[in-house]
């Protein structure tokens, strides 16, 4: 099938198989906030509806996610769910579900090949440049329109990390007075973040705002400002995911915009397009989770 938006109002609960079921997942990193936030979902929303779900940390390995994708084959799991390490080699993966008949989903990265060209083969998550579109339109908005912007970028093995970056740049395109004055990857992580904004601040580049791929990046940002003794006020910086983290360093007054990716949704939604294949019902290719833009004003609707 090819439509293509479903809301967050597709991940009410399902009617149970008849029969129990066991849904192999392998995810790219267990130690990242969001991804363990979407893997709680992903077991709540398995074991909501009596099936068995097994999960595997790839470990940013794609060779390492490969094999777990082979072994799930040969336990004979009833379907695979995927967070892919490099979105623009899943093909094997891909390969080896379809091979063996088995249902799979991939969560939250979106291959960049025809993957979903396959029957039983589908999308879960979220229009990732749209993310970095709300992020940068707020922090515009912040900047009066005109300003130094660096941009954080995440994996760069990532689609979500090329996606976002190309929202933030339309966005700034917008604004003749808005410039892109730097542009280096953290890989998504905190402390590599703390160490680019380190390098950063010691290059005496002019800055005015922070774009981050992801929230922990804009944290690591923050928790290098703060040891160059750098206001928030004077440096905006953004973030994407809202994780809790996120949300408490905007309560704080440090983070100034972040954008809503649902995890819990993503999680949630792969289980029952899982679960949808293995019942032979129909399900979308692609199944997209809006993102929804959070700053200070509309703070408490997230942080509650």
């Amino acid at each position: 099938m090819k439509r293509l938006l479903l809301g967050a109002a597709i991940f009410t609960t399902c009617t149970s198989s008849a029969m129990a079921a066991t849904i192999g997942a392998s995810v790219a990193w267990f130690d990242d906030n969001f991804l363990t936030t979407m893997r709680n979902a992903m077991q709540a929303e398995a074991e909501a509806q009596g099936h068995e779900i097994q999960f595997l940390d790839a470990q940013g390995d794609i060779g390492r996610q490969l094999s777990q994708t082979q072994s799930l084959a040969a336990q004979g799991v009833d379907a695979i769910i995927i967070n892919p390490v490099d979105t623009a080699a899943t093909q094997m993966m891909t390969k080896v579900a379809v091979d063996n008949g088995i249902p799979l989903v991939y969560v939250n990265r979106q291959p960049e090949g025809n993957d979903l060209d396959n029957d039983d083969v589908v999308f879960v998550g979220s229009d990732q440049k749209r993310s970095g579109t709300l992020q940068m339109e707020a922090i515009a908005e912040q900047l009066g329109g005109e300003g130094n912007v660096a941009i954080m970028l995440g994996e760069l093995s990532s689609g979500a990390t090329h996606k976002r970056t190309a929202g933030v740049k339309e966005v700034a395109a917008e604004y003749p007075d808005i410039q892109i004055v730097e542009e280096q990857p953290a890989d998504y992580q905190r402390t590599e973040a703390i160490n680019l904004m380190n390098n950063w601040v010691v290059g005496g580049q002019q800055i005015d705002a922070i774009a981050a791929n992801n929230d922990e990046m804009a944290l690591g940002a923050l928790i290098a400002m703060k040891q160059s003794g750098i206001s928030p006020d004077d440096i905006l910086v953004g973030g994407i995911d809202a994780t809790r983290d996120a949300l408490e360093a905007m309560q704080r007054g440090e983070l100034a915009v972040t954008v809503f990716q649902d995890a819990e949704g993503q999680g949630g939604g792969a289980v029952q397009a899982a679960i949808g294949m293995i019942d032979g019902e129909p399900v979308d290719d692609i199944n997209l989770v809006p993102f929804q833009l959070v700053t200070p004003e509309n703070l408490d609707d997230f942080l509650n």
